[in-house]
C-alpha cells in the first residue's frame, strides 16, 4: 500500500512540475477561424526552450514556408522549429522571454513572451516587435 501511495504521489508531483513549465505538447488555435491549427512540441534544452510544429491539423499538412527569409525558406512547416532561444524571465515567475517565434504563414519573425495561464493548462504566446505592448497574443492549449 505504501508503494502504491508513493507511485501516485510521484505521478502527481511530475504532473504539477510539467504544468509549471511550457515544456510539453500544445494545440494552437487559428486567430481568425478559431479552429485547431497545429500541435507544437516545446522542449527544454538546459533551460532554453524551443518549439517545433509536430503536426498540422488542417488540410495544409504539406505546406512549405515560402515567405521565410532565413534557413527555413522553402522548408516544410510540419517539423519546423518556430520557437527558439526562450529563457525563464528572472523578473516574473511563470514567464519566459528572450527568444523569437516564426509565423510560417508570412515568414515574419517576432520577439516572444510566453506566460502560463489557468494552472498550466494554457499558454499565452505573445509575438511582438520592439516592446511587448506592440504585439498580439495567442492562447495555446496544453495537450500533454
Amino acid at each position: 500500500m505504501k508503494r502504491l501511495f508513493a507511485v501516485l504521489l510521484l505521478g502527481a508531483v511530475g504532473t504539477a512540475w510539467a504544468q509549471g513549465t511550457p515544456a510539453g505538447l500544445w494545440k494552437t488555435i487559428d486567430d481568425e477561424t478559431k479552429t485547431e491549427k497545429s500541435l507544437v512540441r516545446i522542449t527544454d534544452n538546459g533551460g532554453v526552450l524551443s518549439g517545433k510544429i509536430e503536426k498540422i491539423l488542417t488540410d495544409k499538412a504539406d505546406a512549405k514556408c515560402v515567405e521565410c527569409t532565413d534557413e527555413r525558406k522553402g522548408q516544410p512547416v510540419q517539423g519546423m522549429t518556430i520557437l527558439r532561444g526562450v529563457k525563464p524571465d528572472a523578473a516574473e515567475r511563470g514567464s519566459w522571454v528572450g527568444g523569437d517565434i516564426l509565423d510560417p504563414n508570412n515568414g515574419k519573425i517576432y520577439k516572444v513572451l510566453l506566460k502560463l495561464a489557468d494552472g498550466g493548462k494554457k499558454l499565452d504566446v505573445r509575438g511582438y516587435v520592439g516592446m511587448p505592448m506592440l504585439g498580439r497574443t495567442q492562447t495555446w492549449l496544453r495537450v500533454e
